[in-house]
């Protein structure tokens, strides 16, 4: 659970790092008193890694503001795997109309710490996806927000919906029986690979063409310097393996680690060489 107070311009912040640094894609979001609802489309880096990370420096901010120390959270997240083809735009009504359930406002349109004014163009939320839900209504943007606004104000009278509540911290399925085999096909191959950090730096160097030596040595020449970061990023997307046992191992503090990480990870999405020798890294893994 979240604070009963929540700071809503830091956690906006950290969660447009969260996208910037594990390149997820947030769809939907209402930030109620006590706790939060995100729809979020993962990409290579687990759910648990980007809940950990906004919680964790969550947490750090609140602290230091207080002067206080240990846990602020009552408990882990609880999430629901969804087939959005089938569930996206109910799952983002039902969000939106949250605090019209919890009799907070008569309506969506009156509440502000939700994605729905972003849907509507009447706020700015940079980071937000808009575009998967809006394009189901039309492919004319005002029509569809036209046609969007419709929807959620149709759904205001719609009472608890306990498949969109029975979230677990492991997570479970909600689609048909395709989507549910396929799903857990996914996370079987992917739960059943467990690596080692001496793995993952042995295909990093076996792909960069170096030795371990050259990988751990101190300065920031290339190709060492990418090698790391991308040892870095291939570490973030595995539950078992973590940056600072990283950090141990290449004498280098988390942050840096991670910032190395953040800007490969940039530079794949419009470099393809980069982004085909991370592949390549990731295919030796699997």
């Amino acid at each position: 659970m979240w604070p009963k107070k929540i700071d809503h311009t830091k956690l906006y912040l950290l969660l447009q790092e969260g996208i910037e640094r594990f390149g997820h894609r947030i769809h939907a979001f209402c930030l109620m008193t006590n706790h939060i609802h995100l729809v979020i489309q993962i990409g290579d880096i687990p759910l648990s890694k980007i809940m950990q990370n906004v919680t964790f420096r969550y947490t750090r901010y609140i602290n230091a503001r207080k002067k206080e120390f240990g846990h602020l959270f009552q408990g882990r997240y609880k999430a629901i795997l969804i087939d959005a083809d089938t569930y996206i735009l109910e799952l983002v009504r039902y969000i939106h109309n949250n605090p019209v359930r919890a009799k907070i406002t008569e309506t969506a349109d009156q509440y502000t710490f939700s994605s729905h004014h972003a849907y509507l163009g009447k706020a700015s939320v940079p980071w937000l996806a808009t575009d998967l839900v809006l394009g189901r209504f039309a492919k004319q943007k005002k029509r569809a927000i036209k046609l969007y606004h419709e929807f959620v104000l149709r759904g205001s009278a719609e009472k608890h919906r306990q498949e969109f509540f029975q979230g677990t911290t492991e997570g479970r399925i909600l689609g048909d029986d395709r989507f549910s085999e396929k799903a857990l096909a996914m996370a079987e191959k992917k739960y059943s690979i467990i690596l080692s950090l001496e793995d993952v730096i042995e295909a990093v160097c076996n792909s960069y063409k170096i030795t371990i030596k050259e990988l751990t040595a101190p300065g920031k020449t290339r190709p060492a310097s990418e090698a790391r970061a991308a040892t870095a990023l291939i570490v973030q997307e595995y539950d078992n393996l973590s940056l600072t046992k990283l950090g141990n191992y290449f004498k280098r503090d988390l942050a840096t680690l991670s910032q190395a990480a953040n800007r490969l990870r940039k530079r794949t999405a419009k470099d393809k060489a980069i982004r085909d020798k991370i592949g390549s890294i990731r295919k030796m893994l699997t």
